[in-house]
């Protein structure tokens, strides 16, 4: 296997591990220490425009590819002015020593067409530059001309998973809670956005108060909750034609925090009557509900496991909000959580190998993970309020909300990997929280 595939398959399998040193004997070189990766340098040239009319895509084609590889924080883009070599037709020899003599240890190279019909077309090529060898073999990607940001992600992608050998990312998006005006007055709403948080578009309006968009494992519907009713009831809104419809779980009751099961047949949710909230579940299809905790405390944010075969889910029945464990059909509950502190939304990885969570200790919020069964916990972040964190599609990156300190306060989200490395924020047009990351598209 290639040179790059190996190492950096490596370097992604031990991001986990702390002090790790990877080294070989060739030019290529990664080191891991307390899980911080030495970024492989790689450049991409602007892509050749084939068609006049491709011209004004064929730099943004690039520079979204670029933008999405530098963001990972695994690799470094070698600028543009210190290109030797420029790329003016996509089946040209490449020049390697002048891509060696600037460092790049992998070359993309890609061109941008349209035919007949409007739609623009996006190939592209991945080179080792020091073996002097493509990996893996071209490529080409086809949409209408308001998708050539996607076209761009899945261009990244497939660099990305050469690479790396993960699952890619990139091509996804994100539902989240929009959030405008005075912090004691925010005005919420739906809004979609791919994964970067370009191309937003809104999918409810801002007359009612919108919580916990999640989306379906398909990506074609949304479950959140909403208080159009004056208390908060599950809503499902078919992301296509932006229909909602309430899911009815009896009159007079509160539910909330409603999450798919993996086949997407089932929807988990808290409902509360009286002073007691369990966990319930529906099937979509017929409307039937079962109760799957019975407890005088507050159970809620449940999460399935990948399998769908258990949930994940918080619980203050120990006298403090903790995580427990139980499976899908109900039952006995398993606690996992027992380090310092209070703990809540709980998310199963789609990898099934971590529960991402947030926690309040000592003043301060955190989103952390941990393993199935409660060992290995480790935080990520800290702030004044970090909160409901989501896994990207390959398990490797988690988004979550971040709210600043006093009146003035706002709410944005950021993103970091599972090493606790790469810290970013997410921009949005507003304030936003609540991110539920869908599937790869």
């Amino acid at each position: 296997m290639n040179r790059i595939v190996v190492s950096l398959m490596l370097a992604a399998a031990m991001l986990l591990s702390p002090a790790i040193t990877l080294a070989q004997s060739g030019p290529l070189r990664i080191e891991i220490t307390e899980g911080v990766v030495e970024p492989m340098p790689y450049a991409v040239p602007s892509f050749v425009a084939e068609t006049p009319e491709a011209q004004q895509y064929a730099d943004q084609v690039s520079r979204v590819v670029a933008e999405d590889l530098t963001g990972t924080g695994l690799f470094r883009e070698v600028p543009r002015d210190a290109h030797i070599s420029s790329v003016t037709s996509f089946a040209a020899p490449v020049a390697f020593a002048d891509w060696k003599a600037i460092n790049a240890q992998a070359l993309i190279t890609g061109a941008v067409s349209t035919d007949g019909s409007g739609r623009v077309v996006v190939k592209f090529r991945v080179w080792d530059v020091f073996a002097g060898q493509e990996l893996g073999q071209g490529m080409q990607f086809a949409s209408t001309a308001d998708g050539w940001r996607r076209l761009a992600h899945k261009v990244a992608d497939q660099v990305y998973a050469r690479l790396t050998g993960e699952s890619p990312y990139f091509d996804s998006r994100v539902v989240f809670v929009s959030e405008t005006g005075p912090k004691n007055e925010r005005a919420k709403r739906l809004g979609i956005m791919d994964y970067d948080g370009a191309n937003v578009q809104y999918l409810t309006s801002d007359q009612s108060i919108v919580l916990a968009p999640r989306f379906s494992p398909n990506g074609d519907r949304v479950l959140y909750t909403s208080y159009e009713t004056g208390f908060p009831r599950v809503h499902v809104l078919t992301v296509g034609d932006v229909q909602s419809r309430i899911l009815q779980s009896g009159d007079g009751v509160m539910s909330f925090a409603p999450r798919f099961s993996p086949d997407a047949r089932t929807v988990i949710y808290s409902l509360t009557q009286g002073s007691n909230t369990d966990i319930w579940a529906m099937d979509i299809a017929t409307g039937a509900t079962r109760r799957l905790t019975s407890s005088p405390s507050i159970e809620t944010a449940p999460s399935y496991s990948p399998d769908g075969s258990r949930i994940v889910f918080e619980s203050d029945r120990s006298g403090t909000q903790q995580l427990y464990i139980m499976s899908a059909a109900g039952g006995e509950a398993t606690r996992i959580s027992f380090g310092q502190g209070r703990y809540g939304t709980p998310v199963w990885s789609p990898r099934g190998d971590l529960i991402a969570f947030t926690k309040q200790n000592a003043g301060r919020f955190h989103i952390g993970v941990m393993r199935t069964d409660g060992s290995e916990e480790r935080l990520l972040t800290a702030s004044f309020l970090d909160e409901g964190p989501t896994w990207a599609p390959n398990g490797r990156v988690i988004m979550f909300a971040r709210e600043t300190q006093g009146a003035q306060g706002a709410s944005a989200l950021y993103s970091v990997d599972i090493s606790g490395r790469n810290l970013k924020r997410v921009r949005t047009p507003a304030g936003a929280s609540d991110p539920s990351w869908g599937p790869l598209q």
